[in-house]
């Protein structure tokens, strides 16, 4: 009884894993380059643990493809006046898997493109007052259609989920 108890415990979490592949015969493609090329507006907010929001803002990116690197250059407005801004160098080091670096995340940045989703995992530098922490950010995002895509985030530290980001994102006209 105990062993199958935890057989059907693992099973079920291997279940609600989400699985990239899953959105193999989803459409449109990603196509992370296409996408982010030219300009794009994007709005979202900060959960913490709780779900209670915690930040609101917005972002203009800009992205050029220059020697098979992409470049996205976003520029952050919080809510409360506060201005940022973040520059990503992207490569695709084979067919739908890509590495990026920016100031403010730790090593390399690793994500992979199936169908209309994007995953992206890496270590980003928080700003907490006069200080940084170093939390794991999970990044799922998805294409909706031609000018609308999508991002749900999982912030976590020593493996804890303890804040969520939402981002939406809006392709602007040439």
């Amino acid at each position: 009884m105990r062993k199958s108890v935890v057989l059907f415990l693992s099973l079920f979490l291997v279940a609600c894993t989400a699985d990239l592949n899953q959105y193999q015969n989803s459409s449109p493609r990603f196509d992370l380059f296409n996408y982010f090329q030219g300009k794009t507006l994007a709005w979202g907010m900060v959960q913490d643990y709780t779900g209670k929001q915690t930040r609101r803002f917005e972002v203009m990116i800009i992205g050029e493809v220059k020697d098979d690197k992409l470049v996205l250059t976003e520029d952050f407005v919080f809510d409360d006046g506060e201005e940022t801004r973040r520059i990503w160098t992207i490569v695709e080091t084979r067919p739908g898997y890509y590495q990026g670096q920016a100031d403010d995340i730790q090593g390399v940045a690793i994500g992979q493109e199936v169908g209309n989703a994007l995953r992206w995992k890496y270590d980003f530098e928080l700003a907490l007052d006069d200080s940084t922490i170093v939390v794991e950010f999970d990044d799922w995002l998805y294409r909706q259609d031609d000018k609308h895509a999508f991002n749900l985030t999982k912030i976590k530290k020593f493996g804890i989920e303890v804040g969520q980001l939402t981002l939406f994102f809006q392709k602007q006209g040439e």
